[in-house]
């Protein structure tokens, strides 16, 4: 191929589509004419570089191709816009739509934990079960109250963090089957409910609620937002109402995965507040306002942005331009 030759029948044109393409805004005919010199730059392209060694005239067409391309088909949103949106929009709108799930999954956890807390202390054969009396006397009198402190405040927000991820991960993964969600709620339930039980048949009732209310607000809050989002997926499956099961399903797996992206933060804040809050030597009661106060900024950003945003039918879900078309259904 005569590279010169080629260059200059062409050049034009792709002189011609740089100048479209810098232009804010064009009449129908300039749309019809960028397509067009569009397609036969991406040609062009394709020929220089099958047939020619030219490194600088290959960047040059790749430029004016790719500049072209933008202009034909839209950039995407910039990162921080798209950012903003998952803070402001459809992070706390997904969190709000399942707040009675959550909701559901707080009150039936605390009364499994509080029922067996209850036959925990009033049952010395039960906590005969556990351990032998100097081991739950280890637990209640040490090892309970140093679990918060041995370790680095740093190194172990980052262990909290990462163990409370898992916890939500799993109501995330389990989500669809329901049962599984349920199971991993329970196991939280039970096991805080045995180690309250302990405590309280020991006396040390007040260190525990001292120890586990500053970060165990936001935290376990951030757990049942996680199991009801998975059981929100769930019933999606189970009722799907007037959409599909499929398209049902697809709708509340991404808004659960709008939720998961959120609560990386949310756990992060929590294991911060039980790594450098909980252990702390301030009073109980600052410790616990400290926890408090977090805990109701999410509860009242999620409120403030939320409620609003799902009112005028933001439901966590990907764009419509993302997630594709569905078929249309009656209802």
């Amino acid at each position: 191929m005569d590279l010169d030759a080629f260059v200059a029948v062409h050049s034009a044109d792709w002189d011609r589509l740089d100048r479209l393409t810098k232009r804010r805004r064009l009449t129908g005919a300039e749309v019809d004419e960028l397509v067009l010199l569009y397609q036969r730059a991406a040609t062009h392209l394709s020929v220089v570089r099958s047939f020619s060694p030219d490194a600088g005239l290959v960047a040059r067409l790749s430029g004016t191709v790719s500049r072209a391309r933008t202009a034909v088909s839209g950039g995407n949103e910039p990162l921080a816009r798209e950012f903003v949106r998952l803070v402001s929009v459809s992070f706390p709108a997904a969190v709000y739509r399942a707040r009675w799930w959550a909701f559901g999954s707080a009150l039936a956890s605390a009364v499994v934990a509080v029922v067996l807390g209850a036959w925990v202390a009033a049952t010395p054969s039960v906590q005969a079960t556990v351990g032998t009396k100097q081991q739950i006397q280890q637990l209640v009198q040490n090892d309970f109250e140093s679990y918060y402190s041995e370790n680095a405040a740093s190194g172990f927000a980052v262990q909290v963090w990462t163990n409370n991820a898992w916890v939500a991960a799993l109501c995330f993964v389990l989500g669809i089957t329901g049962v599984g969600v349920v199971y991993v709620l329970a196991q939280n339930a039970l096991n805080l409910g045995l180690v309250g039980g302990l405590m309280a048949a020991n006396h040390r009732l007040g260190l525990f609620f001292g120890l586990i209310t500053p970060h165990g607000l936001l935290e376990l809050t951030a757990v049942f937002v996680a199991a009801g989002a998975g059981l929100k997926v769930f019933w999606a499956w189970i009722d799907p109402g007037p959409r599909t099961r499929v398209r049902a399903v697809g709708e509340e797996g991404r808004s659960m995965v709008t939720i998961a992206m959120g609560l990386i933060v949310v756990l992060l804040v929590s294991g911060v507040v039980e790594a450098f809050v909980t252990p702390s030597p301030l009073p109980t009661w600052a410790r616990i306002a400290i926890g408090a106060a977090v805990w109701l900024v999410f509860i009242g950003y999620v409120w403030r942005y939320g409620r609003p945003a799902a009112l005028a039918g933001e439901t966590g879900d990907l764009s419509a331009e993302l997630a594709g078309d569905v078929r249309p259904v009656a209802g």
